[in-house]
C-alpha cells in the first residue's frame, strides 16, 4: 500500500519498514502516517504486527529495513529514552510499574526532578503528580504504593507517565483493557483535550465500537501488511473485521444440545476483610455444575478477582467454604486445591502466569510436567507431541516453540496460558477477563475452545466486563458489585439494561422468568 501523503498534518512518517525475527518476519514494508492533533487508530488482530510497530516508533525495537520521518526529517531511534527526548511516548499494553514505589516515584523514574542536579525534589514530584491525578480523576495520593492500587488504576498511572513528558506523539496500547466505564470516559476526555493542543495520539484497541467512538483515522494491520487505512468517518465495524480478518466476524452462538452434569463446585458464604475496613468479597455464595459455562459481569473493583483468589486459596484468612466435587478444600493450601482439580488463568498474565524467559513449549507444561516425567527424566517426545497438539488447536500463532514466550503477541501469550491450565486435566476452570487485550478472531478461537471443554464437562467460571462476551458465552451469569452477588439470570433472560442496572447496585436483586411473567 501506497505512503500517506507528505502533507502538514503529518507529524510522523514510517516508511517502507520491514522487522526480521528468527523464523519470522513481523512486518512487511509498511507505511503509516501519524496525524498531529487526531486520534491515529491501529488495529489488528494478535500477531498481526502492532505491537512491533509501536515499539519502533517508541524506540523500543529498530526495524531491519525503512526508516522514521519525524517534522520532515529521518531520524533513527536507538532506544524508547532517545525517542522520548523527540516528543514520542509509550504507554504498553502490559504494565511497566515498580510495585514496590510510590506512584510520584513511578511517574518520575529515571526522570526526576532535582534541585541543581543534586539530589530530588520530591515535593515538587508530589505537586506535579496531584495535578496529573485530577486531571485523570484518580482520586489518591501520590505517595500510594502502586503494588495498593487495582489493575485499572494501575493504568491510569502509566497514563500519567506519558503525560508527565509533554510528549508530542502518545501511543497508548490498549489503554482501556483494565479501566471502568467511568474511566473510560476520563480518558477520552484527557484525548480531547491532548487533541487540542496538537498532540497526535496513535491508539490501539480491540474494542472496535470503542475505536469508531474515538478515532479520527483507522488504518489496519494484518499479517504484518497494511490492509486499510481511511478517515474514520468512512468505515464501519464490519469494514473493520474484514480488513483485520479477510472475512466477516466469526459466529459466537451457543451450542445446542449440551447438557449440565452434577454440581462440581460450590462456594458458600465467602468473605475477605480488607486491610484497612469493610469486605472486598462480602458473603458471596454461588454454585458450578460440570459442563456449564457460568459468566460473572461487573465493573472493576468489584470483587471479582478477589473471589476467584479466596476459590484458589490465596488468602487464608478468607472465611466460608468451598467444596469441590462435594469435598471440602477448606484450610488446603493452593497447590493441593490445584492438585484436586481447579486450575485459574489469571487477570495479569504478564505478572502472574508468564515467564518470559522460558520457551513457549516449557510454559505450556510447567503445570504437568509430572505427565511427561519416567522417573528422572523427561519423556521429550511426549512433551513435544503435546505441545504441537495445543498449539493446533488453540491455533496459536508461532513459527517455533522453542522461542521465547515473550516473542508472542498479548493474544497469543494467552492462549498458552489456556493451554497450559488444561493440560493439568481441571475439573473447574476459573478464567479471569480470558479475552483481555485479545482480537475478534482471536477470541473466537478462545470461545470455541471453553466450549468445547465444557462439552467434555468441564466447569468454567469466567469474569468479565465485557457485556457482549458475557451475554454471549454463558450458560448463566451472575452480577457482582461492591463484593456481593447482585444479581444471577439464565442466559435467556439476561438484557444488558438488566446487567448494568445489577452491576450499579449494592444488594442481591432476584430474577427469575417466574417472576417476570408475573409482573407480567
Amino acid at each position: 500500500m501506497n505512503a500517506p501523503s507528505l502533507d502538514d498534518d503529518v507529524i510522523l512518517h514510517v516508511e517502507a519498514v520491514t522487522k526480521v525475527y528468527p523464523g519470522t518476519v513481523a512486518l512487511k514494508e509498511v507505511n503509516f502516517g501519524v496525524r498531529r492533533g487526531a486520534v491515529n487508530v491501529l488495529v489488528g488482530e494478535n500477531g498481526a504486527g502492532k505491537s512491533t510497530l509501536m515499539k519502533i516508533i517508541a524506540g523500543a525495537e529498530q526495524p531491519s529495513t525503512g526508516r522514521l520521518i519525524l517534522d520532515g526529517t529521518p531520524i533513527e531511534l536507538a532506544s524508547s529514552a532517545q525517542a522520548l527526548r523527540h516528543g514520542i511516548g509509550i504507554v504498553f499494553q502490559e504494565l511497566n510499574l515498580f510495585p514496590n514505589l510510590t506512584i510520584a516515584e513511578n511517574v518520575f523514574i529515571a526522570h526526576e526532578i532535582t534541585r541543581g542536579g543534586i539530589d530530588i525534589d520530591a515535593d515538587a514530584q508530589c505537586r506535579k503528580v496531584c495535578e496529573l491525578l485530577k486531571r485523570l480523576e484518580l482520586d489518591v495520593s501520590p505517595d500510594t504504593l502502586v503494588e495498593d492500587l487495582r489493575i485499572g488504576q494501575q493504568q491510569l498511572v502509566e497514563i500519567a507517565k506519558a503525560l508527565a513528558h509533554d510528549a508530542r506523539i502518545l501511543i497508548l496500547d490498549e489503554p482501556t483493557s483494565a479501566l471502568s466505564a467511568a474511566e473510560v470516559d476520563v480518558l477520552f476526555q484527557v484525548i480531547a483535550d491532548l487533541k487540542s493542543q496538537g498532540v497526535a495520539i496513535v491508539y490501539i484497541s480491540h474494542r472496535l465500537e470503542e475505536l469508531i467512538r474515538i478515532g479520527d483515522y483507522i488504518t489496519v494491520l494484518r499479517d504484518g501488511r497494511i490492509t486499510g487505512h481511511q478517515p474514520m468517518a468512512q468505515v464501519d465495524v464490519p469494514w473493520i473485521v474484514r480488513q483485520m480478518v479477510g472475512r466477516d466476524t466469526k459466529d459466537f452462538s451457543r451450542p445446542v444440545g449440551h447438557e449440565r452434569g452434577g454440581e462440581v463446585l460450590t462456594v458458600r458464604d465467602v468473605s475477605l476483610p480488607h486491610k484497612g475496613a469493610g469486605l472486598l468479597v462480602d458473603h458471596v455464595s454461588l454454585s458450578l455444575h460440570a459442563g456449564e459455562i457460568v459468566g460473572i459481569y461487573g465493573l472493576m473493583g468489584a470483587g471479582r478477582s478477589e473471589l476467584f483468589e479466596c476459590i484458589l486459596g490465596c488468602h487464608p484468612h478468607a472465611t466460608g467454604d468451598i467444596m469441590l466435587d462435594g469435598k471440602s478444600l477448606n484450610d488446603k493450601p493452593i497447590a493441593k486445591r490445584v492438585a484436586a482439580g481447579l486450575a485459574l488463568i489469571p487477570e495479569d498474565r504478564k505478572a502472574d502466569a508468564l515467564l518470559p524467559i522460558l520457551s513457549i513449549g516449557s510454559n505450556m507444561t510447567l503445570s504437568s510436567l509430572a505427565d511427561f516425567a519416567r522417573g528422572f527424566h523427561i519423556q521429550t517426545q511426549r512433551e513435544q507431541g503435546s505441545i504441537t497438539s495445543y498449539i493446533r488447536d488453540l491455533a496459536i500463532k508461532v513459527a517455533d516453540w522453542r522461542l521465547p514466550v515473550s516473542s508472542l503477541s498479548g493474544g497469543n501469550q494467552q492462549k498458552v496460558i489456556i493451554a497450559r491450565a488444561v493440560m493439568t486435566a481441571p475439573k473447574v476452570l476459573l478464567m479471569d477477563e480470558p479475552s483481555r487485550g485479545i482480537d475478534v478472531g482471536a477470541k473466537a478461537d478462545i470461545f470455541k475452545v471453553m466450549r468445547d471443554l465444557a462439552v467434555k464437562g468441564l466447569g468454567i467460571l469466567f469474569v468479565t466486563s465485557d457485556l457482549e462476551e458475557v451475554m454471549a458465552l454463558s450458560d448463566r451469569i451472575l452480577v457482582m458489585s461492591n463484593g456481593r452477588v447482585t444479581a444471577e439470570f439464565d442466559a435467556a433472560d439476561a438484557t444488558q439494561d438488566a446487567l448494568v442496572a445489577a452491576s450499579a447496585i449494592g444488594h442481591r436483586v432476584e430474577h427469575s422468568p417466574t417472576d417476570e411473567r408475573a409482573a407480567a
